[in-house]
């Protein structure tokens, strides 16, 4: 998993990107931190899973018609055509760099949950200061919708605002809700985030958690509780 998180510059908790894909990540997520957030707790991001989970799902029909092979994988080629297709402007290198991310299993293939994961760093990185604002940036404003509530709540736990989840701001955030007794749960969810156990989440491992809390895997039909 090289790469996937910053290292430590000092013990303060400040953090230095590895890959210039996590570099842009952690830049578009401190400006969009700016903006605020809509969530008012806790509780009101876990109350939007079930709405969130419905969203990612018809994502389906998107990964199907680019998995031109039926393989139940996208390779790299399959997913170039499919930013041609959407209309994503971004460069060879930011595409490699971008499957080389979500692609965890290191297949060289792109599953349905890696594609979601994908879409959303997209839509993430697509809001760039210097571009025109359109009403949609990738074409699919009911998805973009689902995107942006899973961004606005990596924003709620984000209190720092330096576009990282630390283990201190998932349990402040769980202690303003009220809801305690959920605490060792939610601490156990952070733990499933927090790949290297460093106690830094970034929103990628934030994203790829939340597939797997919602039921989203490799496996169509297979379900998570």
């Amino acid at each position: 998993m090289g790469g996937i998180l910053g290292k430590p510059e000092s013990s303060k908790h400040a953090w230095i990107p590895e890959t210039k894909l996590e570099t842009k990540m952690v830049e578009a997520m401190q400006r969009r931190a700016t903006e605020g957030t809509a969530m008012k707790s806790f509780n009101s991001i876990i109350l939007k899973f079930p709405k969130i989970d419905e969203g990612l799902r018809k994502c389906k029909d998107i990964f199907e018609q680019f998995d031109e092979d039926s393989n139940g994988a996208i390779d790299q080629e399959e997913l170039k055509k499919c930013f041609l297709k959407l209309e994503i402007k971004f460069t060879e290198e930011e595409i490699n760099d971008l499957f080389q991310a979500c692609d965890i299993n290191e297949d060289m293939g792109m599953k349905f949950n890696e594609f979601i994961v994908l879409l959303c760093l997209v839509y993430l990185l697509k809001d760039d200061p210097t571009a025109l604002h359109a009403k949609s940036r990738m074409g699919m404003p009911k998805l973009e919708a689902t995107f942006e509530t899973l961004v606005d709540a990596f924003v709620f736990l984000d209190k720092n605002k330096d576009g990282y989840v630390s283990r201190n701001e998932m349990a402040q955030a769980i202690n303003e809700s009220g809801e305690r007794s959920s605490g060792r749960i939610v601490m156990k969810r952070f733990e499933e985030m927090d790949w290297d156990k460093n106690g830094m989440v970034n929103f990628k491992e934030f994203l790829f958690a939340f597939t797997n809390w919602v039921g989203i895997d490799d496996e169509e039909g297979e379900e998570k509780v």
